[in-house]
């Protein structure tokens, strides 16, 4: 095999360029190496793509005004250069001697996080917590995150064959599946396990800069059976991709995105509801408009010191607020299967679909909701993409 191969790399603000670096090896009977045939851009990635968040946080934390535990992503979090990506569907081309889930050809998606599948944080379904000697120890985020390289690249290594990948259904498109490895098991989890505890129950998604993962999570409760789905945004084309999936859209006016747009306009309070806005106003709407013993799920990235919460409305409501990083592995099962079922196409969110080669222009276009890059192989069985 070549000794090394093509990885796109982020450097800064605004710049991703190609980068020949050393092609990875199987280290271990356990072990597969993967060949990535179709990625996308995860909601959280415009953070640094758009922004100098690296002097932002540094410079938040020395004055206090942002959560000092940021710097255990190093002195300065999301810095370049590092290898880009961590959503993709890939092929398998090698595996070690003892892996007996996967086979070579084969399509597999890829979890963003590292985790071995054998551990009581895996048996609990805490598939990103497997701390090391970092963070986290995922694709995508640079040594910090254990040097794992980026989605956007050749070929990636993965440690943990059988309790890492999971392989894509047939029939089911793998640009349908470009998001899952984060994004689409993100939203996942915020409506089908509570809309499996209350059936029929209405559903209030706050979208915002977590474009995607609100997008999907509107769709998914539509498909899962939420008697009604409110989706609350100050962008007119998240509002409209919103409608076609069968959610209720409702406009955030875009001169009140910096505070709470009022009473919404129905009377009812929702057993669930998600904040992907990742603003305070936004968290803050999603809770206060929790029923009874309701749920808020927050997708979003919360920085600054002291962020607010409304937590006497949520002491009468009996509320409760769950943040933090997705499990993917432990939630791909039941993505795949409704992906599969044909109730839920994450295609509708899909705003650009680009070649593989034009990866570094089609990331840093601002705006779409969802981008995805693929290889032309991968699309040769799929309608409508000739042109690629």
């Amino acid at each position: 095999m070549p000794t090394t191969m093509t990885a796109l790399t982020f450097l800064r603000k605004g710049r991703l360029e190609w980068r020949e670096v050393p092609a990875p090896r199987l280290h271990g009977a356990l072990e597969a190496l993967v060949r990535p045939i179709v990625a996308s851009r995860c909601d959280g990635d415009c953070l640094f793509l758009f922004h100098d968040v690296s002097r932002l946080l540094q410079l938040g934390a020395a004055l206090h005004v942002i959560d000092p535990e940021v710097r255990e992503f190093g002195h300065r979090p999301f810095a370049g250069p590092f290898a880009y990506g961590h959503e993709c569907v890939a092929e398998v081309i090698d595996v070690g001697d003892a892996v007996r889930g996967v086979t070579i050809g084969q399509r597999v998606v890829v979890p963003w996080a590292i985790s071995c599948g054998a551990c009581a944080a895996c048996a609990r379904g805490l598939t990103w917590c497997e701390r090391r000697s970092s963070p986290v120890a995922a694709y995508g985020f640079g040594g910090r995150a254990g040097g794992w390289g980026g989605m956007v690249s050749d070929v990636l290594r993965v440690p943990f064959a059988d309790g890492m990948l999971v392989p894509v259904p047939t029939g089911v498109s793998p640009l349908a599946l470009a998001a899952a490895s984060d994004n689409l098991p993100d939203a996942w989890r915020t409506v089908a396990p509570h809309l499996r505890a209350q059936p029929g129950a209405p559903v209030l998604v706050v979208g915002g800069a977590a474009r995607s993962i609100g997008l999907y999570a509107a769709g998914m409760a539509v498909a899962l059976g939420a008697s009604r789905v409110d989706y609350v945004d100050a962008d007119p084309a998240n509002l409209a991709i919103a409608e076609r999936l069968g959610a209720c859209p409702i406009p955030w006016p875009p001169r009140a995105r910096w505070r709470r747009p009022g009473p919404l306009p129905t009377a009812l309070k929702y057993p669930i509801t998600v904040d992907a806005s990742n603003r305070e106003q936004g968290l803050d709407l999603a809770i206060r408009a929790l029923a009874p013993g309701g749920v808020c799920t927050a997708v979003g990235f919360y920085f600054r010191c002291g962020t607010p919460l409304p937590l006497w409305h949520m002491y009468l409501k009996g509320a409760r607020l769950h943040v933090g990083a997705p499990n993917p592995r432990a939630e791909l099962p039941g993505v795949l299967d409704l992906i599969a079922s044909g109730r839920f196409d994450p295609t509708g969110v899909t705003a650009r679909v680009s070649r593989w080669d034009e990866s570094p222009e089609a990331f840093l276009e601002r705006g779409p909701a969802k981008v995805v890059v693929a290889r032309r192989h991968a699309l040769c069985s799929d309608a409508g993409v000739a042109a690629l």
